[in-house]
């Protein structure tokens, strides 16, 4: 009788704020005048809640509200679009961070090799750089709390070293050929987050930007360097999207700005709810009306990122060269919830000027299908073979300047078709990749020799033109492999996969000695979509 006291209690609230918009005489204009929303049915609303109220009260066993409303979100969720999503407070957090432009820390990228933090890279001009903090060095402590041979996960470590802005973070580090360890009082700061990987002249009148994500400060990062590649002769532009799961739609209007006319669409998106929007390129692009432009794009291409293509080749005003994009289209919209948890809910679809939505072909509830989509393009030849490319002829769409055909149906279309290589990797390299055998030992080999290499390379043009890998480190790893049971087919497949790890093993060094605008340099050299674009500029075809 209690328990049925106790959920009457309970619901009561619930079903009087439902009557306020169920009323059986109120008619359907007074119920959409009340209720904004006119298809909510308060009803359900209701049963949900009754549901949960009634499993916290009278099940059998104790349950985790918590844990419980999560699921039922997620559950609900997984019904709908394969984007909407939700995500805890701690979650919701670190989701934001690359969104934001900055995080309050240290300043330093590492890993873990053997249960100890190697620091990788030390942000220049942050907290740790201006104490002197080096790459190579090995953080065991911070603020007297041990992080090393402890066997801490890596979100751990990080909300350790992480901290508000103007807090300390006494480190104890470990120095090669210092024999004892050494103190570095650290004053937390913002550390920004940039979103531009790489830019630098290809030759004397073609440059290069390399975008990784679209974030707060891409606009700024990406006219920066912009104005610096002009100084250095830059006429030409080759922009690097490819792998760029996007970001900001703010963003991408930011850097369509640099190359499209003042005025001109970027894109619009609507909804069912949602009223149209539309962005539009503002004044002060650097290149909106000179200079060649190419953008280099592949199946792993989304969201922002097919904004910026897509205007870009709408308006004629570059050539699209790569594969098919990923084809995300759908615009979410972020549900702040009290406890700092967040619903990123789809509320429209971002369709480019012509009117093509890049929203790829999804069946509801089926996010399974949905995720192995890469693969059956790959199974289907999309990814390497042209004239696997079926193209929808329903959705045909004309560009705005030259009225040249292009098509929806999911993702950005390139003017210039470039094959993805497939002979280059054995299945014995991806089985070493797979299982982290190949960065394991680079990361042990470069904290052994990084002194080494860094004497005998000061410049990275030395390193690019001379180092070769030593064989010590490819017996690593092999040895490494056998211990796993991961090993060639053949003597051939052997051979072969040594070929492979001798020109990425020497990039990967160059990334953890380098930063990656010297990776970059180094990559690209075997870049296939790179060189198409390269030879359409020098060519014209």
């Amino acid at each position: 009788m209690k328990s049925k006291l106790l959920l009457f209690l309970l619901l009561l609230p619930v079903t009087l704020f439902a009557q306020q918009y169920i009323h059986p005489q109120q008619d359907n204009r007074q119920r959409e005048q009340i209720n904004p929303y006119g298809d909510l049915d308060f009803e359900q609303v209701k049963k949900l809640q009754m549901a949960q109220v009634a499993i916290t009260c009278l099940y059998v066993d104790s349950v985790d509200q918590k844990k419980l409303v999560e699921d039922a979100i997620n559950g609900i969720l997984s019904k709908l679009d394969p984007h909407s999503s939700y995500t805890n407070a701690s979650d919701t957090k670190k989701l934001n961070e690359p969104l934001t432009g900055n995080f309050e820390g240290i300043g330093v990228s590492f890993n873990m090799v053997e249960d100890t933090l190697l620091v990788l890279q030390v942000i220049g001009k942050g907290p740790c750089q201006k104490v002197g903090v080096l790459a190579g060095d090995r953080i065991i402590a911070c603020n007297d709390r041990v992080i090393a041979g402890v066997k801490m996960d890596r979100d751990t470590i990080m909300s350790i070293l992480r901290g508000p802005k103007g807090t300390k973070a006494r480190l104890k580090v470990v120095r090669r050929g210092v024999e004892e360890p050494i103190f570095f009082d650290v004053i937390r700061d913002k550390i920004p987050l940039n979103t531009l990987d790489a830019g630098y002249m290809l030759n004397s009148t073609i440059g290069y930007i390399r975008l990784e994500s679209f974030g707060a400060t891409s606009g700024v990062e990406v006219h920066d360097k912009i104005k610096e590649l002009r100084k250095q002769g830059m006429k030409d532009l080759i922009l690097d999207l490819t792998a760029n799961g996007g970001g900001l739609m703010a963003a991408a209007q930011d850097v369509a700005t640099e190359f499209l006319p003042q005025g001109s669409m970027v894109v619009y998106a609507e909804g069912r709810t949602a009223p149209r929007q539309e962005l539009k390129a503002t004044s002060g692009g650097l290149m909106q009306q000179e200079g060649r432009v190419v953008v280099l794009v592949d199946e792993t291409t989304a969201s922002a990122a097919e904004i910026v293509s897509g205007a870009i080749q709408d308006h004629d005003r570059g050539v699209i060269i790569g594969r098919r994009t990923f084809g995300k289209g759908l615009v979410q919209r972020p549900v702040d919830l009290p406890d700092g948890s967040m619903i990123r809910l789809t509320v429209s679809h971002y369709y480019t000027p012509s009117g093509r939505c890049v929203q790829k072909p999804y069946k509801k509830g089926d996010k399974k299908a949905y995720d192995k989509d890469l693969d059956t393009r790959f199974e289907h030849g999309e990814l390497t073979c042209l004239d696997s490319i079926h193209l929808d002829s329903t959705k045909v769409y004309k560009t705005l300047v030259k009225g040249r055909t292009v098509y929806g149906g999911g993702g950005i279309m390139p003017d210039i078709f470039v094959p993805l290589d497939t002979t280059l990797i054995t299945p014995f390299y991806r089985q070493l990749r797979r299982h982290n055998l190949i960065n394991d030992q680079v990361l042990k080999f470069v904290d052994a020799n990084r002194r080494e290499i860094q004497s005998k390379h000061k410049k990275f043009d030395s390193y690019i033109k001379n180092y070769t890998v030593h064989a010590s480190l490819i017996a690593a790893i092999f040895a490494a492999a056998e211990k796993k049971k991961v090993t060639p087919k053949d003597e051939e497949e052997r051979k072969k996969t040594v070929e492979q790890l001798e020109v990425s093993l020497k990039e990967l060094i160059a990334y953890d000695i380098w930063d990656r605008n010297e990776y970059f340099r180094l990559v690209n050299r075997r870049n296939d979509i790179l060189k198409r674009a390269l030879e359409y500029l020098e060519t014209g075809k």
